[in-house]
């Protein structure tokens, strides 16, 4: 057993303790904040409205309301946690409470926290406060800010949390090295060889807009390595970093000008929707800010030279509607056919407006797959803007397994990577365990298609699962309208309450009340393509008859006749409710509309093949469907529709009150929609449902 009291343990404890030693008389004649200078803001008592309205602007382009408000609390409250390596910090009050907040200040210690990171009473801030930053605003932003925080925010007595960091980085003596090493306080001086616009846009960039604090890689101390694009290290700026198991993407000549300030405004562009903490920055800032300042930002951006490979433009979507050959054939990508294509699509165009595409997307094609993986387990919602102020999310799926996941994303960026890596299963493990994302829990177990490979017929089981989801495609003979199976039967029969093939042939032949016999699971089928698809039916014996049939044996597993299969149907909605066709056209327009069209007609891409059914018109179901009675209907959009709409697994399918459903179904359902001529046919021995349509 070695001693612990060795001559080299003593040797390398003598050193510490006189580096420590060093440091700390260093910190403690450091630790002496900056006095605080005698400034007047120049407005006396109260400063006019046009200056607090300035000031308003200063904040928004400063996102300050993004970190000093916290969920659900006052605005400028404080008390927002900051995750860091380092423990937690909660953001402070800076409301003109005069307890808790800024009230009691003067403009010189608020210019002097501001600029140097020091309180008012002298205790030095963290640099999460992006003070370096701030450092280069001009007298008159600082002066406006501080008439807005005085005069144009409403006070409000809440006490700051206590800070939870860990020892010893809780020391704020500690700070005071920090800042004499590391922080870059050098003011921002325009660059005389260019134009008005560019050093707009390098002022609020470099200072207001702090974009640096998480696109700039950090260094040893975790300080940015660059606060601006002079210098040796000038290049670093704004090169790209990790900020929280995210990928902030470089920012130096990424798009063009307009697509810049499109996403800025927006929250989306033609490559990509904005993701993690940028969505709050478009939420609380960037969509705020005036035309002429997002160009000047946009300007700046491209003007900063990269050598880094940029990803090209995604291609026109009329030409590039053809799925990837490896789509049916690959674990990977049945796994992508069952959880993603029903809002990136087959061919990763995504839905304009609504779901981004995967092609030409730069986390997609980013070298480091971290935020793909980030946004995979633990979902994506979309800023809401005054062009797109519906939020769209996508729901965690962490109830994949890692190597599920991996094969997934594998898939993704071979297809749409433009020659991105594959993504191990170690890689989404490392990320699992540093997320730890809340697993949904579920009695329902979701097949995977992507075991359908393993089957001694798995060609025959592919091409009936495709039969499901491209069904008025690869059978135009007989289907009459734009409708798939999967418009009921969610990610082709997989879906929990999204009327489900799990455990289906098990309960055939079955007494059907409607046609008043029993049937089989042969003539359920061809009731769909009769009624739902206002088609003709498949032959019995043929093929793909016998696929389909297949495919949904395959489902049946171990499942017996007197089996109970959680989430099989659509469940129900009580049928005393009384619809509200008015507040059901509402609720259509709302929540309906952007995917099936404003009059019913449904959403097609620019090549004119379908995105989402028509739900009435020539080209929807007949009055023979199940989905045209409004009980019927309204179960299934109370389970299902819309998707998006929340963080539920798979589709953030459903939501919607009972009443809604309810109202909402009333009104598609009783829409102009095909006859079904053989209606005088149903239900011949049994009593027929109130909410027939004839």
């Amino acid at each position: 057993m070695r001693e612990v009291n060795s001559p080299r343990i003593r040797r390398y404890g003598l050193i510490a303790a006189a580096v420590v030693a060093v440091v700390g008389a260093a910190a403690v004649w450091m630790a002496m904040p900056p006095s605080v200078e005698n400034k007047d803001p120049g407005f006396g008592a109260k400063a006019d409205d046009a200056l607090v309205a300035q000031g308003r602007y200063v904040a928004q382009l400063g996102d300050c309301v993004a970190c000093h408000t916290a969920p659900g609390g006052g605005e400028m409250a404080g008390g927002r946690p900051l995750e860091t390596p380092f423990g937690t910090i909660y953001s402070t009050n800076i409301t003109p409470d005069a307890q808790h907040g800024i009230g009691q200040w003067t403009y010189g210690q608020f210019d002097r926290a501001m600029r140097h990171g020091v309180s008012a009473d002298g205790h030095r801030l963290y640099p999460a406060m992006p003070y370096p930053s701030y450092a280069k605003m001009t007298d008159a932003d600082m002066k406006a800010l501080w008439a807005y925080l005085r005069q144009g925010v409403q006070p409000v007595a809440q006490a700051n949390p206590p800070l939870g960091m860990h020892f010893p980085f809780n020391q704020r003596w500690g700070l005071a090295y920090w800042d004499a090493v590391f922080a870059d306080k050098t003011p921002f001086v325009p660059n005389p060889q260019k134009d008005a616009v560019w050093n707009r846009g390098a002022y609020l960039v470099q200072g207001l807009g702090h974009c640096g604090a998480c696109h700039t890689p950090r260094g040893i101390g975790f300080q940015e390595q660059a606060m601006s694009d002079m210098g040796s290290k000038g290049k670093l700026f704004l090169s790209g970093a990790q900020v929280e198991h995210w990928n902030a993407v470089e920012l130096r000549d990424l798009w063009t000008v307009p697509d810049t300030v499109e996403m800025l405004k927006t929250g989306q562009n033609r490559f990509a929707t904005a993701s993690g903490s940028m969505t709050d920055v478009i939420l609380h800032s960037t969509q705020h800010v005036n035309d002429p300042d997002l160009v000047a930002i946009a300007t700046y951006l491209k003007s900063l030279p990269s050598d880094k490979p940029k990803t090209a433009a995604p291609a026109p979507v009329a030409a590039s509607t053809e799925a990837p050959a490896k789509l049916f054939t690959t674990a990977g990508g049945l796994g992508y056919t069952q959880f993603c294509t029903d809002c990136h699509r087959p061919s990763g165009s995504g839905v304009k407006g609504v779901f981004p595409a995967l092609a030409g997307n730069p986390t997609v094609a980013a070298k480091d797959p971290a935020t793909l993986i980030h946004i995979t387990l633990t979902g994506w919602k979309t800023a809401s803007t005054g062009a797109h102020p519906r939020v769209y999310t996508m729901p965690a799926f962490a109830r994949l397994s890692d190597a599920e996941i991996a094969e997934i994303l594998s898939f993704v960026r071979e297809s749409w990577g433009q020659g991105a890596g594959a993504v191990a299963a170690a890689d989404v493990a490392a990320a699992r365990k540093n997320l730890d994302p809340k697993i949904d829990k579920s009695a329902f177990e979701t097949p995977r298609l992507s075991k359908l490979l393993a089957e001694p017929n798995a060609a025959q089981l592919v091409r009936g699962m495709r039969l499901n989801s491209e069904t008025h495609i690869l059978l135009p003979k007989n289907v009459g309208n734009d409708l798939n199976c999967t418009s009921c039967h969610l990610n082709a029969g997989t879906v929990a309450d999204g009327s489900p093939y799990v455990g289906i042939t098990a309960f055939f032949p079955s007494y059907a009340p409607r046609a008043g016999k029993v049937i089989t699971i042969e003539d359920r089928i061809n009731g769909c393509f009769r009624r739902s698809m206002n088609g003709k039916p498949l032959p019995p014996d043929s093929d793909d008859m016998k696929a389909m049939v297949a495919y949904f044996d395959w489902m049946k597993g171990n499942t017996k006749k007197e089996d109970k299969v959680p989430g099989r149907g659509v469940g129900k909605v009580d049928p005393k409710i009384v619809p509200n066709l008015a507040n059901g056209e509402k609720v259509y327009g709302a929540q309906c509309a952007v995917c099936h069209g404003a009059n019913g007609e449904g959403l097609k891409d620019a090549a004119g093949r379908t995105v989402y059914p028509p739900l009435w018109g020539d080209r929807s179901f007949n009055i023979g469907a199940g989905m045209a009675r409004t009980y019927t209907a309204a179960a299934f959009v109370k389970r299902n529709m819309p998707i998006g709409f929340h963080e539920k697994f798979p589709l953030g399918q459903g939501g919607l009150s009972d009443q809604d459903a309810v109202d909402v179904a009333e009104y598609f359902s009783h829409q102009p929609r095909p006859d079904f001529p053989d209606k005088v046919k149903d239900w011949p021995k049994d009593p027929k449902p109130k909410d027939a349509r004839y």
